[in-house]
């Protein structure tokens, strides 16, 4: 079904707004300082080298060996201090392979994340990721110690609506359900109806059981979904900066370079890319569809890094990297995820009343049956 319209700041009358200022990083603060840990010892020894042969194995055929020396000393370190710290690392699947492949104790996309985040059994969750999914796994963990290497890891999509606008929506079509992409704040959470991601999206929007839903803050997934169903969907003027610089365009010119070549898209990317896609899903589904299709050459049409991830993981696939890089994403580095657990530094907060709320629209979601 077409799409029934898409709104924005300007549509229902939200103030002008602008961007908050990335923070700086601060020095170590007196309060990181007092609960901080020694720093380990960051040189590439033999015992290094021996210790992270088997890490190293994983991720052999997307770091080379010159690089290696560089990262195993902080890879040992980082696995040491979770255990010291009693900690967690849990990891998306845009984080880079000496991440996603040797430190992250628990992987995937939003949802996978969430679900998983919500059987933590250690005091520290370390969220490498962007800042809503820290937000997210602090909701569901409100008794928890969450962090993450780097605060500044924010979102396109997060910082394009707010809870005010959802209210504002709520105004303009009294009794739609709202139905919020978990790339969104805690504040965004707690004025919706249910969560979603893309992997469940047509899923979520369905089980509402209302002819119209409105769908926020992106459009070009509201799209996608507005195809897949017979609901009305009200979207937002929201889109991810990553996968809306993808274009059809550039999707024929891989087919006509080779007309063998398979391509899988994201449903964040623009209805023409999509049109262009040999397929279409959510990052666990587009990496599911690889290990079982399990193509000669494939063309990923994601954040960059998901392919490396793939590649370590599926050698004898070739992967055609477009490399649109996350800036968010790529924020998280082993050296800061040292930092935070060695500092106990960036720690997430939520208001006890908004994550309240905020956890009622996520966990609906998580334990909606399929």
């Amino acid at each position: 079904m077409p799409i029934a319209g898409i709104y924005g700041p300007d549509d229902v009358g939200s103030p002008v707004r602008e961007h908050p200022a990335a923070q700086t990083r601060n020095r170590v603060s007196a309060t990181e300082r007092a609960s901080a840990l020694p720093m380990p010892s960051l040189e590439w020894t033999p015992e290094v080298e021996r210790a992270t042969a088997h890490l190293y194995e994983r991720v052999k055929n997307v770091i080379s060996p010159v690089e290696w020396p560089f990262m195993a000393p902080y890879i040992k370190a980082i696995n040491e201090l979770k255990k010291t710290r009693n900690a967690v690392i849990l990891a998306h699947n845009y984080q880079t392979p000496e991440i996603f492949h040797c430190v992250a104790d628990i992987s995937g996309d939003s949802l996978q994340l969430a679900i998983e985040a919500t059987k933590v059994k250690s005091d520290i969750i370390v969220q490498c990721g962007v800042h809503f999914m820290a937000e997210t796994s602090k909701i569901l963990n409100p008794h928890k110690t969450v962090l993450i290497p780097d605060s500044r890891a924010g979102c396109s999509l997060a910082s394009s609506i707010t809870g005010a606008d959802v209210r504002l929506l709520r105004e303009r079509f009294p009794g739609v359900p709202v139905v919020a992409y978990v790339n969104t704040s805690a504040d965004v959470k707690a004025e919706v109806d249910i969560c979603c991601t893309s992997s469940n999206a047509v899923q979520v929007v369905e089980s509402l059981n209302a002819p119209t839903v409105i769908f926020l803050p992106d459009q070009y997934l509201a799209k996608y979904v507005a195809s897949q169903t017979e609901v009305k969907i009200i979207a937002w003027k929201g889109a991810c900066e990553v996968h809306e610089r993808f274009t059809g365009d550039e999707l024929r010119a891989y087919r006509e370079a080779d007309p063998s070549v398979q391509i899988i898209a994201h449903p964040e990317c623009p209805p023409d890319v999509l049109a262009e896609a040999d397929f279409t899903g959510s990052t666990a589904h587009m990496i599911n569809w690889v290990r079982n299709k399990h193509p000669k050459r494939v063309v990923m049409i994601t954040e960059c890094s998901m392919a490396d991830n793939v590649q370590a993981e599926l050698p004898d696939v070739e992967m055609v990297r477009p490399c649109n890089l996350c800036p968010h994403m790529k924020r998280i580095t082993l050296p800061k995820i040292l930092d935070s657990l060695v500092y106990l530094r960036e720690e997430v907060t939520v208001d006890p009343m908004i994550a309240e709320k905020a956890r009622r629209s996520v966990e609906r979601m998580i334990n909606l049956k399929n």
